[in-house]
C-alpha cells in the first residue's frame, strides 16, 4: 500500500495494522517528524520515501526520498500499489485524492479536506472512509430507505467550560481533548465544531443524504444513527479507536476482533446534548453550507488559517467562527468547476484573510 501521512496518529495506527495483518507498505510520506519516519523506514523497508520540505531530504535514512506534493504526485504514479491510504491533514490532501483516483487506485480517505473541498470532482462512490463517523453509518446501512442520517460529536476541550470563559481559554486547554488523542488541527476543529460541519459535508458526498445532523455524545461511544423510513432507529457502537475503520480500510471485511466489545454495564449511561450555537457559533452556517457543499472551498482555507492563528496564539477560540464566517460570506457566490478553479479560490481565500487585520 501506498501510505500517506505515516507519523501522524491515523498513520502511526494503520502501521500497526499493517503489523498484525502482515501486509507491505511501498511508500511512506510524513511532513516534519523525520525522527518517527526513520524508524518506521527501519521496520517497514518502503521502495518510496517522500517528506514535506527539501531540506529534510538528506536527513531521512533512505536511498528515494521525494520532496513535496509534486513528490506524493509522482510517488502515486510510479508505485505499483493499488491502495493509497490518504491520512495527509488539510488543504495538502486534495491533490493526491484527485491524482489516485485518476490512476485507477483505491483511496482510502482519512483526509477530510479532499471531499469538503472537492467532492463533486471525486468518484465517492469508490471512496473507503476512514472515520468513525462515516465508518458507523456504512456499516449500517443495509438497503432499506433512510429518512436520515445523525452522527456524534464528542463536544471537544470546551464542551462543558462556561461561556464567559471560552475566548481566554489557551491553547494548551483547547488540545487537551476529553476523549481523544488527535493531532494539533483536528483537535482545535473538535472545540469549535468545525471538524462536525465538514463531516456532515463528507456524509453529503459519500451517501447522497440530505437530511443530516450532528449530536454531542459525551463518552465518544455512539458514533452514528441511521433513521429509516419506517421509524426505527439504528446505532454503531464501538469502543473510541480509529483501528476499526482502518482495518475494513485495509482489508475489505474484517472477521477477527479488533477492539473489545463495548461493555454496557461499564458505561452505565449515556448523555446526550444539542450542539448549541452559542458554544460552537461554527454551527451557525450548517445549514447553509450544507444546501451549497461548493462552498467547502472557502470554509476550508478560512479555517486553515484561523486554527493557525489561534495556535499561534495571535487571536482567541472564538475568533476562529468570526473569521471564517466572514470569509464564507465574503466569497458566498464562487462555483467551482475544476480542480483549478479549487485552487485558486483557495489561493484568493488566503489572500483576503491575509491583506488586513481580519
Amino acid at each position: 500500500m501506498i501510505l500517506l501521512g505515516s507519523t501522524g496518529s491515523i498513520g502511526v495506527n494503520t502501521l500497526s495494522l499493517v503489523k498484525k495483518f502482515a501486509l507491505h507498505v511501498e511508500v511512506l510520506t510524513a511532513g516534519k517528524n523525520i525522527e518517527l519516519l526513520n524508524k518506521q523506514i527501519e521496520m517497514f523497508s518502503p521502495k518510496y520515501v517522500c517528506v514535506r520540505d527539501i531540506e529534510d531530504v538528506q536527513k531521512v535514512n533512505h536511498n528515494r526520498v521525494y520532496h513535496g506534493s509534486e513528490g506524493i504526485v509522482e510517488i502515486l504514479n510510479i508505485a505499483k500499489s493499488d491502495l493509497v491510504i490518504n491520512a495527509l491533514v488539510g488543504f495538502a490532501g486534495l491533490a493526491p485524492s484527485v491524482e489516485t483516483q485518476r490512476l485507477g487506485k483505491r483511496l482510502a480517505l482519512a483526509n477530510k479536506e479532499s471531499l469538503v473541498v472537492a467532492g463533486n470532482l471525486l468518484d465517492t462512490a469508490k471512496i473507503i472512509p476512514i472515520d468513525s463517523e462515516h465508518f458507523g453509518l456504512k456499516y449500517l446501512l443495509n438497503g432499506k430507505k433512510v429518512a436520515s442520517m445523525v452522527i456524534t460529536a464528542s463536544g471537544g476541550s470546551f464542551r462543558d467550560t462556561p461561556i464567559d470563559r471560552l475566548s481566554s481559554m489557551s491553547v494548551d486547554e483547547a488540545l487537551n481533548h476529553p476523549n481523544w488523542s488527535m493531532g494539533r488541527k483536528i483537535t482545535i476543529d473538535s472545540a469549535t465544531m468545525t471538524n462536525k460541519i465538514f463531516e456532515l459535508l463528507e456524509a453529503k458526498w459519500l451517501y447522497g443524504c440530505e437530511n443530516l445532523d450532528a449530536i454531542i455524545e459525551t463518552k465518544s461511544i455512539i458514533h452514528a444513527f441511521v433513521n429509516f423510513i419506517d421509524g426505527s432507529t439504528t446505532a454503531h457502537l464501538a469502543n473510541a479507536d480509529m483501528k476499526l475503520p482502518i482495518s475494513f480500510a485495509l482489508k475489505g471485511e474484517v472477521e477477527e476482533e479488533i477492539l473489545p466489545h463495548v461493555n454496557l454495564l461499564e458505561v452505565g449511561n449515556l448523555e446526550f446534548k444539542k450542539i448549541e450555537e452559542d458554544r460552537y457559533p461554527a454551527w451557525e452556517i450548517r445549514e447553509d453550507i450544507l444546501k451549497n457543499p461548493q462552498l467547502g472551498v472557502v470554509l476550508n482555507a478560512a479555517n486553515e488559517v484561523s486554527v493557525e492563528r489561534f495556535l499561534n496564539n495571535e487571536i482567541n477560540i472564538l475568533d476562529i467562527a468570526k473569521i471564517n464566517k466572514r470569509a464564507y460570506k465574503y466569497f458566498g457566490d464562487v462555483k467551482p468547476k475544476s480542480l483549478a478553479d479549487i485552487f485558486e479560490i483557495d489561493k484568493e481565500v488566503r489572500k483576503y484573510l491575509n491583506k488586513g487585520d481580519l
